[in-house]
């Protein structure tokens, strides 16, 4: 399983997770932050749970090119 956070309130709207990872991310519209698609909210932390292994390496690339560090990726059996 892939998981995939965004703690979106430390978005800084630099879009680049939408730029290498557009599956699964997008900027809001309402306050210009990203938006982990299909994602559940806990305590701002949005969590994506997926089986789709695709999304692995588009979300690690996410991942290192956030300036601000938000966006984590965990692999788990």
């Amino acid at each position: 399983m892939v998981v995939v956070t965004l703690q979106r309130i430390k978005c800084i709207g630099c879009n680049y997770c939408v730029e290498v990872a557009p599956q699964q991310f997008q900027m809001s519209k309402k306050d210009g932050k990203s938006v982990l698609l299909k994602s559940v909210d806990s305590k701002g932390f949005f969590t994506l749970k997926s089986h789709n292994y695709s999304i692995l390496e588009s979300c690690e690339a996410a991942s290192k090119a956030c300036p601000v560090k938000i966006i984590t990726v965990k692999e788990t059996n």
